[in-house]
């Protein structure tokens, strides 16, 4: 069961120049479904990536990152690939030989070297990665490259998601059209750092050294790192942008003239991809929006968008639509503002002004709240009457569901 989140359609996604993907059925984890993505880009691409902060964090986020800092001054970065069934975490030094590995015959059958691969794993945590099954069906994966295959790109992805998640643009910039296409996987274990979740962005523009990975930042904090769904931080959690430069479009600085319609285009796909793990969420029955205003900075204001998004006890109050919102209140009052002046805080549910000057509103009913609260989609705004500082973050509501998916997950 998904909030409110069509199935994504193969003639919506739109092929980026210079980048194709190429699917297998490994037999990974469970046969006859595609579990094996290998995806390449042509020369002069960039790619840019953000990484979990989990301390255990997988044996591919580390060869990742170890090959996307040796790019910066030996290599470019040509092909990636993602297995799904086991996220090789856990799995000490024989998980870092197997990631390594993977890169070697993936390289082997590209004919690059395989510092220029970026590995990528989702699945269970804890198991040894059948390491053999993926190099069996690698070069299945490569013989079937093409540039329209995003659909069936983000179903080999998949773990626990109930369906594909994809998006597609093309935008009109100063400069000509860019295209950006995206897909991504999740459905639980999703917190902020980033929020099992993989994310993979390709456009055909083009970025001056350095740019792309200070706007990949920017885009995960204002998408990926805005969702929460029951508040665990992946050993996996990965986010990569790839740009292949074949549009003619080419970003120099960010005073470019295109750079702000780009900018712009990429944290709107990335948004809808990040909210699609939110409405795909295990379990999840409602989609809210946690919006908070009147903050002094944008991180106090995230303090307390987050408290309210992660706390159990609103959450499940929304699934029941029950209007028990003092638990709102409270999630404020631990966020973390040591200095908050509660009378001069605000709360409002959907289009009913629940709290006034840090009390009930008089004109508040009861009847209203649970009004609001059964509908699929909610926002929570919250108005810290502090400053001028927002932020805005996404969740869903924790349900019976949640609880029955993650104790059969293994099974």
């Amino acid at each position: 069961m998904t909030v409110n989140l069509p199935l994504p359609l193969k003639a919506d996604l739109k092929p980026v120049k210079g980048f194709e993907m190429g699917i297998a059925e490994a037999g990974i984890k469970k046969v006859n479904r595609k579990d094996l993505l290998v995806m390449t880009l042509v020369p002069g691409s960039q790619v840019a990536g953000v990484f979990t902060l989990n301390r255990f964090c997988a044996a591919p986020v580390q060869v990742c990152r170890e090959h996307l800092t040796q790019a910066e001054s030996k290599s470019e970065i040509r092909a990636l690939v993602v297995n799904t069934g086991n996220a090789n975490a856990g799995t000490g030094e024989q998980g870092m030989k197997d990631a390594l590995r993977t890169c070697e015959v993936l390289a082997k059958e590209l004919g690059l070297q395989s510092e220029q691969i970026l590995p990528f794993s989702t699945g269970v945590i804890l198991e040894p990665l059948p390491i053999e099954k993926i190099i069996a069906a690698l070069p299945k994966a490569v013989a079937n490259l093409g540039g329209n295959h995003w659909l069936d790109a983000a179903e080999a992805i998949m773990t626990t998601d109930t369906q594909p998640k994809a998006t597609s643009m093309t935008v009109q910039t100063p400069a000509g059209p860019v295209v950006i296409t995206g897909i991504c996987k999740g459905a639980g274990m999703i917190h902020p750092n980033m929020a099992t979740m993989l994310g993979f962005i390709a456009t055909d523009a083009g970025f001056a050294p350095g740019l792309l990975a200070d706007l990949t930042r920017e885009v995960a904090d204002l998408s990926f790192n805005a969702i929460t769904i029951d508040g665990d931080t992946s050993t996996n959690d990965s986010f990569i942008i790839m740009a292949t430069s074949q549009s003619g479009v080419e970003i120099k600085s960010v005073t470019d003239a295109s750079y702000v319609s780009l900018r712009e285009a990429l944290i709107a796909i990335a948004r809808k991809l990040a909210q699609m793990i939110v409405r795909d969420g295990e379990g999840a029955t409602k989609f809210m929006t946690i919006e908070v205003v009147g903050g002094k900075t944008t991180e106090e204001c995230r303090l307390v968008a987050k408290a309210v998004a992660h706390s159990p006890l609103v959450k499940t109050a929304f699934f029941a639509s029950d209007p028990n919102l003092g638990r709102i209140l409270a999630a404020i009052g631990y966020a973390g503002i040591t200095d908050l002046d509660v009378n001069r805080v605000q709360l409002w549910l959907g289009d009913v002004w629940v709290a006034k000057d840090g009390g009930r509103n008089p004109s508040y009913q009861e009847v209203d709240g649970q009004r609001v609260m059964k509908e699929a989609e909610i926002t929570v705004k919250i108005d810290l009457g502090r400053g001028s500082a927002s932020q805005t973050m996404w969740t869903c509501d924790l349900s019976h569901e949640y609880v029955s998916i993650n104790a059969d997950y293994r099974s």
